[in-house]
C-alpha cells in the first residue's frame, strides 16, 4: 500500500511503542490487545486502566446477572423499549455502570449510523472486556443473529488465554446468546470463512494495528470476511490533518484520511462519515497521548509510577477523545467472487 508514510516499511523498522480498552489501549508486544489500545504496546487488557474498566462494567460472571437475566429473560427496563430492539439492549440493566460512558461513546447512535442488521453475522474486533458486547450480544441474540468476538490470539500465552476465558465466562448467560470466539492478529488466518459476515465493527483499534505494523493486513482480513455488500464500521481517535501522522500512532491518534486510505487500499468504498463521536475540545496534543484524557487519565509515561502532582483537571474537563466514525462497504461486485 503506497500511503505517504509508507506504514508497512516504517512499522517494521521503528521500535514498538506501548498502547490499551481499558481506556484506550496501547498495542501489546505480546499478549492480548484490549479495545482502544491506542498505539502503545500492552501486555494484557487487564493491565490497562480502561481495559480494567470494561471488565468491571461487564458482568464478571453469569452469577452476577439477575435471575431474570440468567434465565435469558429481559431485566426490567428503566424506560419502555421493545424487547429485542437496539433501545432495549442499550437500556439493559445488565450494562450497570457502563452506561456512564454512553455520553461519549453513543452506542445507539453509532450502531444506527452503521446500519447494523442484528439478524446477520456481526464480528466485533478486539472487544476487550466487553463494553460493546453488553449491547451487541443481547441485541443480536434476540434477533437470531450471530455475534463473533474476534480476540487477539492466545498462541500459548497464559495471560491472554485467561483473559479470553474470563470474557467467555462473563458472557455465558443465555441473555447474551452463543457468542462465537475467533482469533485476529498479525499472523492469524481468516477470522471467519470468507464472505460469511454481514458486518465487521471495530472501536478505537486502528492505532494498535499501526503500532504492530499490520494495519494493511487488518483491513484485508475484514474485506475477506465480509460478503459482497457487507459493511465495515470504524470508530477511532482522530488526529487533526494539520498534525503529522506517526506511522506507529504512538499518541493513539490517527488521521481520518489515513484510515480512509487504508480501507480503500483493501477494496472498501467509503459510504459515509459521522460526527456522532466528535469532541471539538480535544486537541489530540497531550503529554501522554490519548491516555491523558478520561477514562485513563494517565499522569506519567507508561511504565512509570503515577505522578501525584500531575493536574488531571484540564483533561477531565475535555472529556474523552475526539473520534471519527466511518462507514465502509465491500462492493456488491468485488471482483473476487
Amino acid at each position: 500500500m503506497r500511503l505517504s508514510l509508507a506504514v508497512s516499511a516504517l512499522a517494521l523498522c521503528l521500535p514498538l511503542m506501548a498502547c490499551g480498552d481499558s481506556a484506550d489501549t496501547e498495542a501489546p508486544a505480546t499478549g492480548a490487545i484490549s479495545e482502544d489500545t491506542a498505539g502503545e504496546a500492552t501486555q494484557t487488557p487487564a493491565e490497562d486502566s480502561e481495559a480494567e474498566g470494561d471488565a468491571q462494567q461487564a458482568p464478571s460472571s453469569a452469577a452476577e446477572l439477575s435471575a431474570d437475566d440468567a434465565s435469558g429473560e429481559a431485566a426490567p427496563m428503566s424506560t419502555e423499549a421493545q424487547t429485542g430492539s437496539l433501545a432495549w439492549a442499550v437500556a439493559g440493566e445488565w450494562r450497570a455502570d457502563a452506561v456512564t460512558r454512553d455520553v461519549w461513546r453513543h452506542p445507539a447512535e453509532t450502531l444506527e449510523f452503521f446500519g447494523v442488521d442484528p439478524s446477520g453475522t456481526i464480528i466485533e474486533i478486539w472487544p476487550a472486556g466487553g463494553w460493546y458486547t453488553q449491547v451487541l450480544a443481547p441485541w443480536i441474540a434476540a434477533n437470531d443473529g450471530t455475534y463473533v468476538a474476534a480476540h487477539f490470539p492466545a498462541d500459548g500465552n497464559a495471560q491472554t488465554q485467561a483473559f479470553i476465558d474470563g470474557y467467555v465466562e462473563r458472557f455465558s448467560a443465555p441473555l447474551f446468546g452463543e457468542i462465537e470466539i475467533a482469533a485476529f492478529g498479525p499472523e492469524t488466518g481468516p477470522i471467519v470463512p470468507d464472505g460469511s459476515a454481514d458486518a465487521v465493527l471495530t472501536f478505537r483499534n486502528v492505532h494498535n494495528w499501526m503500532a504492530r505494523g499490520f494495519a494493511e493486513k487488518a483491513f484485508a482480513d475484514f474485506y475477506a470476511a465480509l460478503r459482497p455488500g457487507g459493511i465495515l464500521g470504524v470508530v477511532e481517535h482522530r488526529l487533526p490533518a494539520s498534525q503529522p501522522q506517526d506511522p506507529r500512532a504512538s499518541s493513539g491518534y490517527v488521521q481520518e484520511d489515513y484510515v480512509v486510505a487504508l480501507a480503500a487500499e483493501a477494496g472498501f468504498e467509503l459510504v459515509n462519515a459521522s460526527e456522532i463521536n466528535a469532541n471539538a475540545a480535544d486537541t489530540a496534543d497531550h503529554p501522554f497521548g490519548v491516555w491523558t484524557l478520561p477514562p485513563v487519565l494517565r499522569t506519567s509515561p507508561r511504565g512509570e509510577e503515577p505522578d501525584p502532582d500531575f493536574d488531571t483537571a484540564p483533561y477531565e474537563s475535555i472529556g474523552e477523545s475526539d473520534r471519527m466514525t466511518l462507514l465502509f462497504r465491500k462492493p456488491e461486485s468485488s471482483g473476487q467472487e
